[in-house]
């Protein structure tokens, strides 16, 4: 991605497409690894729209946020295909990768804790990990910290079981900085929204070098 794409927003009536990742079903709908869909329903009461028409194997929206046209989208295809459908959608509307915000989930992170970037590698996200396969590395991501900052024995058991009452308030609070976020993204673009966002939470205790999200 040229270093110019990042410099600042999009003109107002350029598209953007926000992609949630998640898996489908109930029985996932509160679950940690279902941050991106979450992210994307607290974008779409915002914005006043839903996100429920089906295209390119995705359940989409679209609406006006922070002065943009927006797509809001969550794969349908399960966490490891998440890329066929994010490919899908930048082909059919002629997207441009700098205007693709994929959100996730992310296990190493604290819970509460933001991280945006402009490029990078999957780590060990599955649907992340698919969408670099499609679509290279040169795309935005915003991860959501998940960890509860606790030992955990088993991780996949923990990112798809529905989180507890305290978890899900804080990760409500999360929810809502991070559209406070994605807003601010596609108002003011990358480079500010990461100064502001990017901060460690208080209490981190560099958190962020120890997960080894540095080499993002």
């Amino acid at each position: 991605m040229p270093d110019s794409a990042q410099a600042g927003p999009a003109a107002p009536d350029s598209l953007w497409i926000v992609i949630g990742l998640g898996n489908p079903g109930i029985e996932y709908a509160f679950t940690p690894h279902n941050c991106g869909f979450l992210l994307v329903d607290e974008l779409a009461q915002r914005a006043g729209t839903r996100v429920e028409r089906r295209e390119c194997q995705a359940l989409t929206g679209r609406c006006r946020l922070a002065d943009q046209t927006v797509l809001l989208a969550k794969p349908e295809t399960f966490m490891n295909l998440s890329g066929v459908a994010v490919k899908s959608l930048l082909a059919k509307y002629d997207c441009p990768r700098e205007r693709l915000l994929v959100a996730c989930d992310d296990f190493d992170l604290p819970m509460g804790t933001l991280r945006l970037r402009a490029r990078g590698s999957a780590g060990t996200h599955n649907g992340l990990r698919s969408v670099v396969g499609l679509l290279g590395p040169e795309f935005p991501r915003l991860r959501l910290g998940i960890h509860p900052g606790h030992p955990i024995r088993d991780a996949a058991r923990f990112v798809t079981s529905p989180w507890r009452k305290a978890e899900l308030e804080a990760a409500s609070r999360m929810l809502e900085r991070a559209g406070d976020a994605v807003e601010m993204l596609l108002r003011d673009g990358l480079p500010r929204t990461m100064s502001l966002y990017n901060a460690p939470l208080a209490g981190e205790d560099g958190a962020e070098s120890a997960t080894g999200m540095g080499k993002e």
